[in-house]
C-alpha cells in the first residue's frame, strides 16, 4: 500500500496517507491508456471535413473536344481530377471518428495512469483546497507553494471559488473526481489530489 504526504494550502506537510493498491497500486496496461488517449482524441474531432468529387463539381457536362483527330489525349469532362477545377479523387466526407471503449478497459486504463502518477512521484494529496472567493492570485500561490507548475487538480466536489479561481491559469486544469479522465492527466506534468477527492476516487473506482 503507497503512502504519501498530505500537504497544506501552504505546501507543509501535515500528514501521511494511505492509498489503496486497488486503484493506485495496480499492475500498468500501457495498451488500455493509449487507447483511452486516442479514444477522449478521437471523440473530440467534429468529423466535418469535406470536399467535393467529379459528380458534384458544377459543369463539366460537355466533352471539351471530340475523341479522335485532335492530338490532344481524349477527355470526357472538364471537371475530372486532373484539370483546374476539377473534383477531388477520394475526397473527404463528414464521419463520425468517435468510437467506445467497455467500462472496464476505461476503468483499468485509469488505474494505471493513477499508479503511474504514484510511482513517478507526480501525485501531491492536499488537505483541503477552498477560497473564500475567485481569486487566481491566490490558487496560483498554492501552486507556486507546492512548486508545481503543470497541473491536473482534482476536487472531491463541485466548488465554484476553486474552478473558477484556476481557469485564468493556462497550464492548469481542474475536475471533479467523479469526472477524471485519463487524457487530462497525462496532459498535467503533477496529480494534485485533494483527500475528499482521494476518498471518492476510491470510492468509485476501487
Amino acid at each position: 500500500m503507497a503512502n504519501v504526504s498530505v500537504y497544506n494550502m501552504e505546501g507543509k506537510e501535515v500528514g501521511k496517507m494511505d492509498l489503496n493498491d486497488a486503484v493506485f497500486g495496480v499492475e500498468i496496461n500501457e495498451h488500455l491508456v493509449h487507447m483511452a488517449v486516442v479514444q477522449n482524441l478521437a471523440n473530440k474531432r467534429q468529423g466535418t471535413q469535406k470536399a467535393k468529387t467529379r459528380s458534384e463539381v458544377r459543369g463539366g457536362g460537355r466533352k471539351p473536344w471530340r475523341q479522335k483527330g485532335t492530338g490532344h489525349a481524349r477527355q470526357g469532362s472538364t471537371r475530372a481530377p486532373q484539370w483546374k477545377g476539377g473534383g477531388v479523387v477520394f475526397a473527404p466526407t463528414p464521419r463520425d471518428y468517435s468510437f467506445k471503449l467497455n467500462k472496464k478497459e476505461k476503468r483499468a486504463a485509469l488505474k494505471s495512469v493513477l499508479t503511474s502518477r504514484v510511482q513517478d512521484n507526480k501525485l501531491i494529496v492536499l488537505d483541503e483546497l477552498k477560497f473564500d472567493e475567485i481569486k487566481t492570485k491566490e490558487f496560483k500561490k498554492v501552486m507556486d507553494n507546492l512548486k508545481v507548475d503543470k497541473a491536473m487538480v482534482v476536487i472531491g466536489g463541485q466548488d465554484e471559488n476553486v474552478i473558477l479561481s484556476a481557469r485564468n491559469l493556462p497550464s492548469v486544469n481542474t475536475a471533479v473526481a467523479e469526472n477524471i479522465n485519463v487524457y487530462d492527466i497525462l496532459k498535467g506534468d503533477t496529480l494534485v489530489l485533494t483527500k475528499d477527492a482521494v476518498a471518492k476516487i476510491e470510492e468509485v473506482f476501487a
